[in-house]
């Protein structure tokens, strides 16, 4: 059975508290495992978490600041201390390559995995599987920095009333589905589109075009909500969201399932970011995270 879950590793915002690790976000999408940002502490709160590095498939490092990079160095060299069986890709932005280099060889350690190298430099597709799309947009941060997308392609809903108007059953509905049409009956009258879901993982930034393209019509839109409504003058001098923001881009874009994160140290009671997403007019699933939360992927439509 496949499994399609978000596990989050920490949650602060520059520095870590006593109650939030540096950022930190494992996607778990059919068997792959997309390591998202891995802030200093990663890997300890990888192993609170039940997360292992052979669970790692691909690194996305969204920009070069320590609180979503220094995790780095301590999660490639446990790939390669556990010998991961597997390929791993890591994506961050081209214009960082000289810290993704310094934090891959931050000590000296003996290389047993294939680590590909596939930095970003412009909008578009990074990847395509038969799981995912993956696609990165430019953000707007002091530094340059990415979000990412994931859009599962399109399949077909096989319509139970339909098959059976057209008298198709038992393995003859394989057949129809393997071969798009079946003594004259085509696949498109027994079934319909059912559209492929869409994750989205959005960090430091502002306002910008790149935020609304990577939220539209997502199931999951994973976001920052570094400032409260009320510092939103300290959210654009430093490249943030405030929750409002975030909110209603998750609103405008028909998110179904918000997940705030990466919060400042300032704030101390996480129910008012949930009462500010609220009242900027967002009703779908919200979640405020916290670290070592594991967050189901919406089911489809």
């Amino acid at each position: 059975m496949s499994v399609r879950e978000l596990v989050v590793l920490g949650t602060a915002s520059q520095v870590p508290t006593r109650h939030r690790n540096h950022n930190g976000y494992l996607l778990r999408w059919d068997g792959e495992g997309i390591l998202f940002d891995p802030g200093e502490g990663t890997q300890r709160q990888m192993l609170r978490a039940g997360v292992a590095a052979h669970d790692i498939d691909r690194i996305c490092v969204t920009h070069f600041h320590g609180d979503h990079s220094l995790g780095l160095a301590g999660v490639i060299q446990r790939i390669n201390l556990d010998r991961v069986p597997h390929p791993v890709t890591a994506h961050y932005p081209r214009s960082g390559q000289r810290f993704f280099d310094r934090l891959r060889y931050a000590t000296a350690y003996r290389e047993t995995v294939e680590l590909t190298e596939a930095p970003v430099d412009t909008d578009g597709e990074l990847a395509a599987t038969r799981a995912y799309r993956l696609d990165a947009r430019k953000l707007s941060h002091p530094v340059e920095s990415y979000g990412y997308r994931l859009t599962e392609p399109d399949g077909r809903r096989m319509l139970p009333d339909r098959l059976a108007a057209h008298g198709v059953k038992g393995p003859d509905i394989g057949r129809i589905q393997r071969e798009g049409e079946l003594n004259g009956v085509r696949l498109e009258d027994v079934s319909e589109v059912r559209r492929g879901q869409r994750f989205a993982f959005v960090m430091d930034t502002r306002l910008c075009d790149g935020v609304y393209t990577l939220a539209e019509g997502c199931d999951m839109l994973v976001i920052e909500s570094t400032f409260l409504d009320e510092d939103e003058a300290l959210a654009v001098e430093y490249g943030h969201l405030t929750a409002g923001q975030a909110a209603r881009v998750a609103r405008d874009a028909g998110v179904r399932h918000l997940v705030l994160t990466h919060f400042s140290q300032r704030y101390s009671a996480p129910d008012d970011f949930e009462r500010q997403a609220r009242a900027a007019g967002y009703d779908g699933e919200l979640t405020v995270a916290h670290d070592l939360l594991t967050v189901p992927v919406p089911k489809r439509r």
